[in-house]
């Protein structure tokens, strides 16, 4: 697989050091590759990819997204686009790490992954489709915490 990936911090909300975006970029290829694996084939736009951009955006930005591209109203975790972007509402991220007790650079990757997932053709509207996505989403998001992330997505 080449996949270019450039992860790029557009807000100022919450920090996010430099290395966690340069530790997401050096693990995206295996990452994608993991979403491959287990990639719907209806819908698999990230195989065509020559590039990935991954935009970390806060609250105002996220939800001016939401609104313009899928008509929601409020923030919202996460939002790919098949063109190959996604966009990761990091103030979202924040607030779900502190009420499901997850480390923050977790829920960074969970995000990451799950926007890799929808490009690998995973949907989540129906319930069947969505606790199938969970289950591929959180073993990859698994093997990569403890394949070395985990100290690496340290505030």
């Amino acid at each position: 697989m080449v996949l270019e990936i450039i992860i790029g911090n557009h807000q100022e909300a919450i920090d996010i050091p430099v290395s966690w975006v340069t530790a997401l970029e050096d693990v995206g290829i295996e990452a994608a590759a993991m979403a491959l694996l287990v990639s719907m084939e209806e819908g698999n736009s990230l195989e065509h990819l020559a590039t990935l951009e991954v935009a970390l955006v806060d609250d105002e930005t996220s939800e001016r997204v939401h609104m313009d591209f899928m008509d929601i109203e409020g923030p919202t975790d996460v939002i790919t686009f098949h063109h190959g972007e996604i966009v990761i509402g990091t103030e979202v991220a924040k607030r779900q790490a502190e009420e499901y007790g997850e480390p923050f650079g977790r829920e960074i990757l969970r995000y990451f992954i799950h926007g890799l997932l929808h490009l690998a053709g995973h949907e989540d509207t129906e319930d069947s489709e969505r606790k199938a996505m969970e289950t591929a989403q959180e073993r990859i998001v698994e093997t990569l915490w403890n394949g070395g992330l985990s100290e690496k997505l340290v505030l």
